[in-house]
């Protein structure tokens, strides 16, 4: 760490921890004074995981919440707002709720979390168990959610108890903050309770938000906005911004400018086009916007590690299953798409920006709505929208292509595990040295894999040795030293009382275009015998070396082999 600089904030949530032990911050306290101009009575913020929801929604209850502390906010933004500032800040009850632990695999063990979280907000008001005006049957409701022996009704009718009660005590009314609003039905459709789920929910933020007199105002926070006919039935007074709305386009995720001033602080104005190539390109509203969570990760490891190469730290942070779903369900056509995407092309579909996690699996359009509109996918700028509103797409940067690539990868393994009998075809192959029976089977191979050809060889490097490695007894080695060079993938098999064993070298090109195939299976024989890549196993007395040249274009392929005794 730089002597006298703040401390990075990687993993802060908490405002007033971020100001009180010197945190470095990015001042986005202007949002109070855009939020108090243009809010509803209940407003809704969708962007994707890690751009700042929860950092944003904590330093509301800093701000608005009554006898919270007003130096935290001292020479930010909001304070040259000198009238507003003092109108707003300190004067409101706020009930506040993270819903990002509801993800339990059961109905009844997300319930129980939920109770859990109630208990604690409801353990930071103790004082209106003491207010003699509050109902003493309201008194009671609260005991029970305050010692978790609430039922599921008290439960539905918890935060609109505690609003009722706060206003009663303040006689003022309150402001109601839920992040991760959406979190409890992502888990819920994906562990298999989601009707359960939504029938709570819909009471459970219905009774709070729909015609609720104890309410000044909500923000809700989350990935996606779940559609009016799931929990928000009747809710007229709700207000969605979402990551294609211009308005607060600034607030969720860094700006260039912030961006440059981060690195300016902290002298690492040289990491800046790295940073740019792996961390920009989201689209929101009009602006281009950087993930924090990764531009934060990068810079602290930069500190100590100053030649450190980018890296995906968004990817650590969930499973990453919406891309794995997507990836099972993709047809040719979709499989086209992604290979477009990966190659830095756009793709135009049609999204759907008001959707139900029951829908997802209905139409693979809806999966591409929800990559868009969880950070995967973002609008590419250098096009425009169609006439029907359809979007041109692209993947934002480097990180979220390393995702979907490796993604692929994981699925690619798996689905050839599960073909044993073609494995086994194509192996005998190899060990008979039928060049022509190889080709016809990794063409097979290529012709139903999501390719990504801007890696050049990487891509069918893996895909080989990918297929080579599902044989049972093969260990197919790559880049191992070998003559005076490195070859691309050798497999011993040992032998037995009859022969000595044989031994399999290939070594891959890329043709640039289909008429190269041929000339570049040359090149890689003519590469094995001038670096001598067979030396190691004729030393070792295999009784026959195949030695593969093996030449890609797209999705197909040309192969010859050569006995090493003939070169």
């Amino acid at each position: 760490m730089l002597q006298n600089k703040k401390i990075l904030p990687v993993g802060v949530e908490s405002f007033e921890k971020l100001i009180q032990q010197n945190y470095y911050y990015i001042d986005k306290t202007d949002f109070i004074r855009q939020l108090l101009q243009w809010r509803g009575e209940v407003n809704l913020f969708t962007r994707p995981r890690r751009f700042g929801k929860s950092l944003m929604i904590n330093m509301l209850k800093s701000f608005f919440e009554i006898g919270s502390d007003a130096s935290l906010f001292d020479g930010l933004a909001i304070t040259k707002e000198i009238e507003l500032y003092k109108e707003y800040q300190g004067k409101y009850p706020v009930v506040f709720l993270s819903l990002k632990s509801i993800n339990r695999k059961t109905y009844e063990k997300s319930l129980a979390k939920l109770a859990d979280l109630i208990a604690d907000e409801c353990k930071r008001f103790p004082f209106l168990l003491e207010n003699p005006t509050i109902d003493p049957d309201d008194k009671q409701k609260f005991q029970r959610l305050k010692s978790e022996i609430a039922n599921e009704i008290d439960l539905q009718s918890a935060l609109k108890l505690l609003m009722r009660m706060l206003h009663m005590h303040y006689n003022q009314r309150v402001v109601l903050l839920i992040d991760e609003y959406d979190v409890p039905l992502d888990k819920a459709n994906e562990h298999g309770y989601y009707e359960e789920m939504i029938d709570f929910l819909r009471n459970f933020f219905g009774d709070a938000l729909k015609g609720n007199p104890d309410l000044e105002f909500a923000i809700l926070t989350g990935c996606l906005r779940i559609s009016k006919e799931s929990i928000f039935t009747g809710l007229n007074n709700l207000k969605v911004y979402t990551i294609s709305d211009v308005r607060y386009n600034e607030y969720f995720g860094f700006t260039d400018a912030d961006v440059k001033q981060l690195l300016t602080d902290y002298g690492l104005s040289n990491a800046y086009s790295s940073i740019k190539e792996w961390y920009d390109g989201y689209h929101f509203g009009d602006l281009d916007i950087y993930c924090p969570w990764d531009v934060l990760n990068y810079c602290d490891e930069l500190l100590t590690f100053p030649n450190k190469k980018p890296d995906v730290y968004w990817i650590n942070t969930s499973s990453n299953s919406i891309i794995r779903q997507f990836i099972d369900k993709a047809n040719h056509s979709t499989q086209a798409d992604i290979e477009d995407l990966i190659a830095g092309k756009s793709i135009c579909k049609q999204i759907t920006d008001n959707l139900t996690y029951g829908e997802l699996d209905d139409d693979i359009d809806h999966l591409w709505s929800m990559l868009y509109l969880t950070g995967y996918l973002t609008v590419d700028r250098t096009t425009s929208q169609t006439e029907d509103g359809s979007l041109y797409l692209s993947i934002p940067n480097n990180g979220i292509r390393k995702v979907f690539i490796q993604q692929i990868q994981k699925w690619f393994k798996e689905t050839i595990g599960k073909n044993k009998e073609s494995i086994n075809a194509l192996t005998s192959a190899f060990i008979a040295g039928d060049a022509e029976t190889v080709q016809r089977l990794l063409e097979e191979q290529l012709r139903t894999t999501i390719s990504y050809y801007d890696t050049y060889e990487s891509f069918y490097h893996g895909f080989l040795l990918g297929l080579l490695s599902q044989q049972e007894r093969w260990e197919p080695r790559s880049n191992q030293e070998s003559g005076d060079g490195r070859s691309d993938i050798q497999i011993r098999l040992p032998g037995d009382s009859t022969n000595a064993g044989v031994g399999i070298l290939i070594e891959l090109k890329r043709a640039k275009t289909r008429e190269e195939l041929l000339s570049q299976c040359e090149a890689a024989i003519t590469q094995i015998r001038e670096k001598r890549y067979a030396e190691s196993m004729r030393d070792d007395g295999l009784s026959s070396i195949w030695c593969y040249g093996i030449a890609f274009y797209r999705k197909s392929c040309h192969v010859l082999v050569k006995k090493a005794s003939e070169l």
